[in-house]
């Protein structure tokens, strides 16, 4: 009998044998398979429940674009409302990171529509390397209406380059009161250092001189956004929304502008500035520096030419002389010195013979002029040198200074414009800080006619005559009104411009009547060393001052060029005492004080006819011409002194 066997095909193998797969082996995979699946709905429960917002995030970001709305920036406006400074449509053109792979490649094609060079471009990605890459990076500013079609035409190809509307500042022409305004420009990388720029980035516009840096945070407003939808290509496809932009706060100065054109065209072709101030509020009339520069080269990108003729000027354009002129003020430091002699008793009764100077120390001081006999009365309108020689002597460097200190020589005014420079007022304690030396008395002499060391501003001096012609009552210098201003942002402003701000010094009422007095006689009497600029009719009076810029010795040695003439002060007020303006006045290189002097009695003169029309007084006065400064000659002038 034959048996049989029967094989279940399933469990052959690949060898003809057959096989079987055991317990241990099924389980394992069986695990194997659990874990993988585990893994999976871990992964998926991750993604679509703990990062579904943050996935929701960037997947917005990969359809909605936001596009800044920049706020246009507040206007500036005089005192009676008339606009300077106003703002003007421009486009700009951005380049957005994120819409390129291989930016390289299109930089040919970008440098030629957009006429920049590859290597300025290139500058560009440079300094914005370091910030976040969905940052846009400003290309170009101000583009022309060919470079904006060139944008539009190749949106395809350079999806990269985006175009943004923006209000541009626009200046008054020729530098008008560019020194009083300033200018805006691009927040610099050391500026986003500094914690007052910490709400700033880069390419952001900013405030950098004068009124424009002062008010900035009053000036720029608040940026806006909107929120487009966009293809791969950057394409704008439809619109979400937009947070509309809160423009700049308008700004009325305190200048006025008939006054400013006044003063403008005063010292027009010359160097130097012109302050006007009102006395009872210190409130800035006008105010100019010369040279000039145009602001309008900053309001967009500054090229490297205008920068190189600018900061190589020797005549240092960027300088705003009103504030940052640090010279010594010849003679019309002698009303400081009037005051300190009257108030210490010491020069009511003090005569001197002016025989063309006098010897102190062994060392002979010179005066322009033999004035003969000489008292308080008459020293100022001489400007005699001798008398101020010996008033000095006697008064002593700490006396001078004491009295110097409290009109606010030494020391800024406080005026709410960057960068003044304080001056100086020397001392015995001054020059042992600094030079840590001694003083020595035969110093004395030259301070008391406005030389040696001391040295002044036009602020300075405007602030401080002004004060004592209205019976030593002080007003610190500004130029927006209080009232435009939030009081917690007056308050910052002040901090931040520390100075000699509004004080009041005791001037007894007669030596201030006896200075005032003199100081007409300036102007009003033939022996007056300005009477030249008298305007009939008009309670004008001042003080000239003639300082010069090189030693008696030097000079001798030198060929007597433009730069080696005396700078020519005055500093003038209407009427003589509580004026309603005061007007300083610095011709550097301008000869003799009168020649400034000419050159105030033109603003004093719009000034006085301006309020005269308003008064329904139809006179028209006749404003004289700027004098042109002369040689001394060995002949005498016309009036005892040219100073």
């Amino acid at each position: 009998m034959q048996l049989t066997h029967h094989i279940d095909p399933n469990d052959v193998g690949p060898n003809g044998r057959a096989e079987k797969v055991s317990a241990g082996k099924l389980h394992a995979a069986q695990y194997i398979v659990a874990l993988i699946l585990i893994v999976l709905i871990t992964g998926l429960w991750r993604l679509q429940v703990l990062g579904a917002d943050n996935f929701r995030a960037l997947a917005e970001a990969n359809r909605i674009r936001k596009v800044p709305i920049l706020a246009p920036r507040g206007r500036l406006f005089d005192r009676e409302g008339r606009l300077l400074v106003d703002n003007y449509p421009s486009v700009s053109c951005y380049l957005l990171r994120e819409q390129v792979k291989d930016l390289d490649a299109d930089l040919p094609l970008i440098s030629q529509g957009l006429h920049i060079p590859i290597e300025q471009i290139q500058s560009t990605l440079r300094r914005y390397q370091i910030a976040p890459k969905y940052q846009p990076i400003p290309l170009k500013q101000d583009i022309s209406p060919d470079e904006q079609a060139f944008i539009a035409a190749h949106r395809d190809e350079l999806p990269e380059l985006e175009t943004l509307d923006e209000q541009r500042r626009l200046y008054p022409r020729d530098g008008f009161a560019a020194h009083l305004i300033g200018y805006v420009g691009e927040v610099s990388e050391q500026m986003l250092d500094d914690p007052r720029y910490a709400f700033y980035s880069p390419g952001d516009v900013v405030g950098r001189s004068g009124v424009e840096q002062t008010y900035d945070a009053l000036l720029r407003g608040k940026d806006g956004s909107r929120d487009v939808i966009v293809n791969s290509h950057g394409k704008e496809l439809g619109h979400l929304g937009q947070e509309l932009a809160v423009p700049g706060k308008d700004l009325k100065l305190t200048i006025d502008l008939d006054l400013q054109i006044a003063a403008e065209k005063a010292l027009d072709g010359k160097n130097g500035a012109i302050v006007a101030m009102d006395p009872h509020t210190g409130e800035i009339l006008a105010m100019v520096s010369r040279p000039t520069y145009d602001p309008n080269q900053f309001s967009v990108r500054l090229t490297k030419n205008y920068w190189n003729e600018i900061i190589n000027n020797p005549d240092h354009p960027l300088l705003n002389k009103s504030l940052q002129a640090q010279l010594a003020p010849g003679s019309t430091f002698k009303i400081i010195m009037s005051v300190a002699g009257l108030q210490e008793n010491v020069a009511q009764t003090m005569h001197v013979s002016c025989n063309g100077g006098a010897e102190f120390y062994g060392h002979f001081y010179a005066c322009d002029k033999h004035h003969g006999a000489v008292d308080i009365n008459n020293a100022i309108p001489y400007s005699c040198d001798t008398f101020y020689y010996t008033l000095a002597n006697r008064l002593g460097i700490d006396t001078i200074a004491k009295y110097a200190t409290s009109v606010g020589l030494g020391q800024r005014t406080g005026i709410d414009l960057p960068d003044e420079v304080a001056g100086t007022m020397p001392s015995t304690a001054w020059k042992l800080k600094t030079q840590h030396d001694k003083w020595f008395a035969g110093e004395t002499i030259s301070v008391g006619i406005g030389q040696g060391a001391v040295t002044a501003t036009p602020m300075q001096l405007a602030r401080a005559l002004s004060g004592i012609a209205s019976g030593g009552v002080f007003r610190r210098p500004h130029v927006v009104f209080a009232d435009e201003v939030p009081s917690d942002m007056q308050q910052a402003i002040q901090e931040s411009f520390p100075g000699s701000g509004n004080a009041t010094i005791p001037l007894s009422t007669e030596n201030w009547q006896l200075i005032t007095d003199a100081m007409a006689n300036v102007t009003s009497s033939p022996i007056g060393t300005a009477y030249a600029a008298h305007l009939e009719g008009v309670d004008f009076a001042g003080k000239t001052g003639t300082a010069q810029v090189i030693g008696h010795d030097a000079l001798a040695k030198t060929n007597k060029g433009h730069n080696t003439e005396p700078n020519a002060w005055f500093v003038g007020m209407a009427p003589r005492r509580n004026p309603d303006i005061v007007v300083a006045v610095l011709w550097e290189h301008g000869n003799w004080g009168n020649n400034s002097a000419k050159l105030a009695s033109q603003i004093i003169d719009a000034y006085v006819n301006k309020q005269r029309k308003r008064d329904n007084n139809i006179r028209i006065a006749t404003t004289p011409e700027p004098a042109k400064p002369t040689t001394p000659t060995s002949e005498a002038p016309t009036v005892p002194s040219a100073e």
